[in-house]
């Protein structure tokens, strides 16, 4: 059955709880809010398909706590997110919303202590937000008992299995009671989703909210040629030429995306950094600064990302061009929310040509290529800037009569004495009022090199002393690499799983990071070391194909 709305409702409409209600920061629903809202009231299991920044979490959130608002000691709803940053996020929103119910919700997730965690299941917790390893990690410890749950939620589902959940969704999956209801959502529909929505969810409602799940409508878009090499410089000209904005800027891995951001930072910039090796206490810290509109420019890795949810950015800039289409979809959804328009910007080599063109053929867009702003383009847009600041100041009637009796004392012309302030506050604002003189031939010639030839297509091998003896699964590699390291699941090949040890292939650079930060992983809890292959001998079993 499909379930079509694309109007807006009030919230009042849906006979939510009065209590609910009070939680909610918004008048009216979004469209994939009404409709999702009505068929999860009425228990009907639902699949949908709805960009980032759409208002999921919500349409989800608000009938799940309103089924299971009179609390209770075992856990009742569960939502199963990709990464540990969406976990925080959707738990937060939840107790939001929940304020008023004193509803307790608990987020379970890898690479934080299990005390607080035990304890809290064992004081009772009716709606658990988790990631999938943890999640059965606390199945097999017996802490975790999801025989009585009545609602489970993917959220997210191709990310999960595009970091190679898909045994553990399977697992938590086949843990719950039959007649529980489930809602999906999705970005993208690969082969394994469907699959999954045809053998445990009942005559599911299908959420048809837009005319196609990855759309890039709302989105300005834009792409620019650079080398390797001068990626920093281009950017931060675009960031120079365009007018002060929220901009969120991708990084592939943890190592670049602080290099980037104090880079900037050192520049005068407003930057900071949002990646894998932050505490959740500094992270916050990053995130109120965003949110409150003291932070101009956040530098992020994807795994990070999950858990933005800020509707005024502006600006979305990828310098590094993702691998496919799903993960370009969700990084460019961080800007355009709430009705508003958005800009994105992809800095591509010449070697991602073909794979931006693969990206505009999936989304039947045309992004147009621009090219990087020059220093002219960067002197016309402030001196606009500095013309619009004092054309718009009004005149103080004090200040005509401080001009009058200065010109008198100097014996200077009131256009003279102008033309000194504009020349301080010029010079203060860093603004050159004259156009700079050219440079040399040679060193145009020398900044229009092409970007060395590398080749990416060497892999390194790392070795992990730990195997299916030590309840090892390919989800648990590729868990610790994303959340640990910032390492995306498209980057990851081939995994090969041994009795006693457990070998992982990627390309060199982020090989090379990972074996030059993290010599150690945590793995099912144990302290794992990190090292180069030397070559070894497997059968075919437990691999997952390289990409």
């Amino acid at each position: 059955m499909r379930y079509t709305r694309a109007m807006t409702t009030p919230f009042t409409d849906f006979g939510l709880d009065a209590k609910l209600l009070a939680g909610v920061p918004y008048e009216a629903a979004s469209p994939i809010q009404c409709a999702a809202i009505p068929p999860l009231l009425e228990g009907r299991d639902v699949v949908g398909r709805a960009r980032t920044g759409s208002g999921k979490t919500a349409a989800f959130g608000l009938p799940l706590l309103h089924r299971v608002r009179e609390g209770g000691k075992h856990p009742r709803a569960l939502i199963l997110t990709p990464t540990r940053e969406l976990a925080l996020q959707v738990a937060g929103a939840l107790e939001k919303y929940a304020q008023k119910l004193r509803l307790p919700v608990l987020a379970v997730y890898g690479g934080s202590s299990y005390g607080p965690q035990l304890q809290a299941l064992r004081r009772g917790a009716p709606v658990i937000v988790g990631t999938p390893g943890r999640v059965i990690d606390h199945i097999e410890r017996g802490t975790l008992d999801l025989s009585k749950l009545e609602t489970l939620v993917l959220d997210e589902a191709d990310e999960m299995l595009t970091m190679g959940f898909m045994e553990e969704v399977t697992r938590v999956l086949e843990a719950t009671p039959d007649d529980r209801q489930i809602a999906l959502f999705s970005a993208s529909w690969p082969r394994q989703i469907e699959r999954i929505a045809k053998r445990f969810l009942n005559n599911p409602v299908e959420l048809q909210v837009e005319e196609k799940a990855l759309s890039t409508d709302h989105i300005v878009q834009r792409w620019i040629l650079t080398p390797q090499s001068r990626k920093l410089q281009a950017l931060v000209r675009v960031l120079r030429a365009e007018p002060p904005q929220t901009t969120l800027i991708f990084a592939r891995t943890k190592a670049g995306c602080a290099a980037v951001a104090d880079e900037l930072a050192n520049m005068g910039m407003s930057c900071d950094a949002l990646h894998g090796d932050l505490n959740q206490a500094a992270r916050e810290r990053v995130l109120q600064r965003l949110r409150s509109k003291r932070l101009r420019v956040l530098v992020a890795t994807d795994v990070a990302s999950r858990g933005i949810d800020v509707e005024h950015i502006e600006l979305v800039i990828n310098l590094d061009l993702p691998r496919d289409p799903e993960k370009y979809v969700h990084r460019i959804g961080r800007t355009g929310r709430a009705g508003r328009k958005g800009k994105a910007l992809s800095f591509v080599t010449g070697r991602e040509r073909r794979l931006l063109h693969n990206i505009m053929r999936e989304l039947r867009v045309d992004i147009p290529q621009m090219d990087a702003p020059t220093e002219d383009d960067i002197r016309r847009r402030r001196l606009a800037e500095l013309s619009e600041a004092i054309l718009e100041t009004e005149i103080d009637s004090d200040a005509t009569d401080f001009l009058a009796k200065l010109a008198e004392e100097s014996g200077q012309l009131p256009t003279e004495i102008a033309e000194r302030l504009i020349s301080a506050l010029s010079a203060d604002r860093r603004v050159e009022l004259s156009r700079p003189k050219p440079r040399p031939e040679r060193q145009e010639r020398q900044e229009r090199r092409d970007e060395p030839v590398y080749d990416n297509s060497a892999e390194i091998e790392l070795f992990l002393a730990v195997g299916r003896r030590h309840g090892i699964r390919p989800g648990d590699l590729v868990g610790a690499l994303a959340n640990e390291c910032g390492i995306p699941g498209s980057l990851i090949g081939r995994i090969t799983i041994s009795e006693m040890k457990s070998f992982v292939r990627m390309p060199r650079d982020p090989a090379e990071y990972v074996l030059a930060n993290h010599p150690t992983l945590q793995l099912r809890g144990r302290e794992t070391r990190v090292a180069r292959s030397k070559g070894h001998q497997t059968d075919n079993r437990d691999r997952r194909p390289g990409r």
